[in-house]
């Protein structure tokens, strides 16, 4: 439980950075990471290597006690390099080249930029293996950043036929796999195999989803040629920085790779690009707490153990469409939230605001002119936080509840989305957010995991599905797991054709209902969207299935619309286990009533009340976190067994408390209690 930070010792005069890392240790700062887009000044010419600058750097930081976390420069190649192969550039689906002067212009499938990043990986591991104050490296810079997973290149044509060659061994069985009769299509070799590039029409979404594993597999591929060089070095760790919500990298896939996965977070950007709900105050003051804990939760599990944020938002930042001041407290508050759902190192980006270049805007801790930003207050409170806790912090976040993570079927739907309202991580989000309101710990995994550890397991939108996931899943419920399972599931087989058979395909026999219909609705404005669960009237939105039940009980039926009187919901005990099929997208209430029904089954712990939008719990070993992030103040009990470790029990907006105890055992003042409330209360200067 530390805090980082990211310098850039090259953007400023030697002279300075003595004071730096001076400061930097009076901050409480550890771990201090460099050398992320340093290409050009290692190397300002061809073979020439200039490490004596970054060498001092570490000297002065290993000097205050503090470790250095280097990075491979490969996201920024230089000018010369480029001009001297300037076959290594990204070309875009109608043919136009990425050309010098931003960042991550290179092609993961280029041979040659393949051989110059192994020769500048090799040159930076070994002038620095016997040196004991490097503790770690970070592959790159956010693979994909700017939408850079997919190149459309000849050195990318020739790579993915080879990849095809791979995965189908003969040009028949992947005119099978895609069902290329479709619009004449069908293909005589692997060398008539192309990327999909600009058309007319959209392209065969079977070409496009293979096109999309292949891109997310060579950057794995090529992950994976750093972090193989740097380890034949040294025994330190390597790790990546991922991004929110990115859909284009399988991290799983890259996670196999790395030490422990990282990710970078600026939780005040998420939600003005990245969904279209209305953002509202609290978004650009702090973010939404269950996109910022998904991703927590996803990154811990990428590489299956503690994670790093290798990029904490330090203050306003320069990208979103409103670069509004984080509340007071914010980097404080971000920093507690990553490390109780299990980051190990905050590193905050960065050290000081630059003078040149596109981040102009983007705040540091320190100002442009060296003062202290209100960042810089944040982390040093944050860092003798952690030191207080450090010792009482007995273990890690262990999920019981598992969600499924599925690439494949996130990249089908892109293509074929049936409606312009769906986005796959919204809807993973909506039960993510229905198990954190409860306060149980998520684990968001592959498919292909094994499942038998978690007392209840959540399979939202598994649109391509194999036999042999479905035989596993299956499994899980026979032995007695609880599933929920959902709309949009076993439609599609891994070769992104109709299975031929009604959904959810290898999985209706477990479920015991099929669908026979389904519609777009929207949202409630749109069309009047209820159902009956249980007993009691609920909405719906985007999606609704029509359920044909053949051994199954009905919970749920369409109460509205032309599917009125028909089955949406349905639930069935088989072996020892059981399975619930929610065929709509459900609102917030019908999301927790699933979601509390299935914690039931599975006689899981979870909080007696739900807990107010935006206020939640995490724990990591004896010790629990309550997140407000909200402006207005909430009241919580820490139960008989709590004790207060930070904080009181009256939490102020955008603010935390700390305690030892579980997280099942704190409750929260309801929210229609404190409205109540404040309704009763006269107004002021009233008689």
């Amino acid at each position: 439980m530390d805090i980082g930070v990211c310098y850039f010792p090259e953007h400023w005069p030697r002279e300075r950075w003595e004071t730096d890392v001076e400061q930097m240790v009076s901050a409480g700062i550890e771990y201090v990471r460099m050398g992320e887009f340093a290409w050009s000044v290692l190397e300002p010419e061809p073979g020439r290597l200039e490490f004596e600058w970054l060498e001092t750097a570490v000297e002065l930081v290993a000097d205050q006690g503090m470790k250095a976390v280097l990075c491979t420069p490969t996201a920024t190649p230089p000018k010369w390099l480029v001009d001297r192969h300037p076959e290594i550039r990204q070309e875009e689906p109608d043919g136009t080249i990425r050309e010098y002067g931003g960042r991550r212009h290179y092609c993961f499938s280029s041979e040659t930029y393949r051989e110059q990043t192994a020769r500048i990986v090799r040159e930076l591991a070994e002038r620095f293996a016997d040196n004991p104050h490097v503790v770690g490296w970070q592959t790159d810079n956010e693979f994909g950043c700017h939408d850079t997973i997919r190149c459309y290149c000849e050195d990318c044509a020739e790579a993915f036929r080879d990849w095809l060659r791979e995965r189908y061994g003969d040009i028949e069985s992947l005119n099978d796999a895609w069902g290329t009769t479709f619009w004449s299509q069908h293909l005589r070799s692997f060398e008539e195999v192309d990327p999909p590039r600009h058309t007319t029409a959209s392209h065969h979404p079977a070409r496009v989803l293979d096109y999309h594993r292949f891109s997310s597999d060579q950057t794995a591929d090529y992950n994976r040629l750093q972090a193989e060089i740097l380890r034949s070095y040294g025994d330190w760790f390597v790790t990546h920085n991922f991004m929110y919500n990115f859909s284009q990298l399988n991290a799983f896939d890259v996670g196999d790779d790395l030490d422990f996965a990282s990710w970078d977070a600026y939780p005040t950007g998420f939600p003005q690009v990245m969904h279209s709900r209305s953002v509202d105050e609290d978004d650009l003051r702090v973010g939404n707490p269950d996109e910022i804990g998904l991703n927590h939760d996803l990154f811990r599990c990428a590489a299956d153990g503690p994670f790093w944020i290798m990029e904490q938002q330090p203050g306003e930042i320069n990208w979103p469409p409103t670069a509004a001041q984080p509340a007071a407290g914010a980097m404080r508050l971000w920093a507690h939230h990553a490390v109780a759902h299990g980051a190990d190192v905050v590193t905050y980006f960065r050290w000081r605001r630059c003078l040149e270049g596109q981040e102009q805007y983007h705040a540091g801790l320190r100002r442009a002119d060296g003062s202290e930003a209100r960042g810089y207050h944040d982390a040093r409170r944050a860092a003798s936080e952690f030191a207080d806790l450090e010792a009482l912090v007995d273990g890690e976040p262990e999920g019981t509840v598992a969600v499924l993570l599925d690439y494949d079927s996130l990249w089908a739907l892109e293509e074929q989305p049936g409606t312009d309202d769906f986005d796959y991580w919204e809807y993973v989000g909506t039960y993510y957010t229905a198990l954190r309101a409860r306060g149980v710990t998520v684990d968001l995994v592959p498919t292909e995991t094994d499942l038998s550890g978690y007392s209840a397991v959540i399979a939202p939108a598994l649109h391509v599905l194999s036999e042999s996931v479905a035989a596993s899943i299956s499994d899980y419920v026979e032995n007695g797991g609880a599933l929920l399972v959902t709309m949009r599931s076993g439609e599609k087989t891994p070769g992104n054709k109709l299975t031929g058979t009604a959904p959810p395909g290898p999985l209706a026999d477990l479920v015991g209902a099929a669908v026979t219909e389904r519609e777009s609705v929207g949202d409630s404005e749109t069309l009047e969207t209820r159902l009956e669960y249980h007993g009691e009237s609920y909405e719906y939105r985007t999606w609704a299935e029509w359920l044909a039940v053949e051994d199954a009980i009905v919970a749920g039926e369409y109460t509205t619309g032309v599917g009125a009187g028909r089955a949406a919901i349905t639930e069935r005990v088989t072996g020892d286990g059981s399975v619930t099929y929610v065929g709509v997208w459900p609102n917030e209430e019908l999301a927790d009533a699933l979601v509390t029904d299935l914690l039931a089954r599975a006689d899981a712990t979870y909080t007696a009340d739900r807990l107010p939008d935006r206020v939640r719990v995490a724990q990591r070993g004896s010790v629990t976190w309550v997140f407000n992030y909200r402006s207005e103040e909430t009241t919580i009990d820490v139960g008989p067994d709590g004790e207060l470790l930070a904080g009181a029990e009256t939490v102020p907006g955008y603010d935390l408390a700390v305690l030892e105890g579980t997280a099942a055992d704190v409750t929260v003042e309801p929210e229609r209690e404190r409205e109540s409330e404040s309704e009763s209360e006269p107004e002021s200067g009233g008689s």
